[in-house]
């Protein structure tokens, strides 16, 4: 799956997908590839939240496990365990084929692909899920979406926080409830890939998540930009739409709903700004002020995801372009 395919961000929580795999990982510290893990635990999901395997074990770290106070795991407790190098193979099996999803994703999948880069082991992850990123689209209305808040609201029951095992349950638990609501208001998971650092000799030396803001401003369109979107017409592909902070919905949200409909995401307003998605009627600073001094029309975050039901089909760029002709070919790009 390509990193650069705008159909891969984000997916509505109704479609079916091959499921999903929960991780947890306790750490000797906060950086990859210099602390280790010393536990991780994994639940194979259906995709329906279902689970239907796992793999829990305790792992020599060969390094001082670091914040004992935090996980309660002592060098004597890890003596004698299996190493990462060990269970890699297990944990590929829970993995195959599935979204990894964590709470914090980014910190586990970056210890793990750590992990398997000393055994050289590749862990098959083409997607992920953050939690947190979900439960924030869902407007709980919880002071924090910490997991033991988010236990506390589900009525799930945690008995041991920041124990590998406990917290990838409890997450797994959470999960159900949190997909049902997801459909039920027709919210987008926010399933994105991952992406593959090389060195020029073409050895992997990790993986990273890169942000989707950064991913998507990058994007080349396929369409050509029709112009500023008319108040009253539908919204044509190819368009280029910003988002400003005043919005109701999450930033990553609008942007996977953008790429989705084949519109293209602007970081900055400009003049080639087709409209920006801002809730503020009158917007005094940022993306939403720069519409109102430009005369791009500003539309709210709900009356914009409603056009997003049927967007007019664009002119692909190529159709403008002599693939002879080298200045055409560097617009592709």
């Amino acid at each position: 799956m390509s990193s650069t395919d705008a159909r891969s961000w984000g997916r509505p929580a109704d479609q079916a997908g091959s499921g999903w795999a929960v991780v947890d990982v306790e750490t000797s510290g906060f950086r990859p590839g210099q602390a280790r893990i010393v536990s991780v635990a994994a639940l194979a999901l259906s995709d329906d939240g279902n689970v239907e395997k796992s793999l829990y074990s305790l792992l020599n770290p060969g390094v001082d496990p670091g914040p004992t106070h935090v996980h309660g795991l002592t060098a004597e407790m890890l003596e004698g365990q299996p190493t990462f190098g060990d269970v890699v193979g297990d944990l590929i099996e829970v993995l195959r084929g599935r979204t990894l999803v964590a709470h914090n994703v980014g910190f586990d999948y970056a210890f793990l692909t750590a992990e398997a880069e000393l055994v050289q082991a590749e862990l098959p992850v083409e997607t992920v899920m953050c939690t947190v990123e979900l439960a924030r689209r869902l407007d709980l209305g919880l002071e924090n979406l910490r997991l033991e808040t988010l236990a506390a609201h589900w009525g799930v029951t945690q008995m041991r926080p920041h124990d590998a095992l406990d917290d990838a349950m409890v997450l797994a638990q959470i999960l159900k409830p949190v997909l049902v609501r997801a459909q039920e208001h027709r919210k987008w998971l926010p399933v994105h890939p991952v992406s593959r650092r090389t060195w020029p000799n073409g050895r992997v030396t990790h993986e990273e998540l890169r942000p989707l803001k950064v991913v998507a401003a990058r994007l080349p369109s396929r369409y050509a930009n029709p112009g500023r979107f008319v108040p009253g017409r539908p919204l044509v592909q190819g368009m280029r739409v910003a988002v400003a902070a005043e919005v109701n919905h999450t930033h990553e949200e609008l942007i996977e709903r953008i790429l989705q409909a084949g519109l293209a995401y602007a970081e900055s307003v400009d003049a080639h700004t087709s409209l920006v998605v801002c809730d503020a009627a009158a917007p005094e600073q940022g993306k939403g002020f720069q519409a109102g001094e430009l005369g791009v029309p500003l539309i709210g975050g709900t009356d914009f995801l409603r056009l997003l039901g049927v967007v007019v089909g664009g002119t692909a760029v190529e159709e403008f372009t002599d693939p002879d002709d080298p200045d055409d070919q560097l617009a592709l790009f």
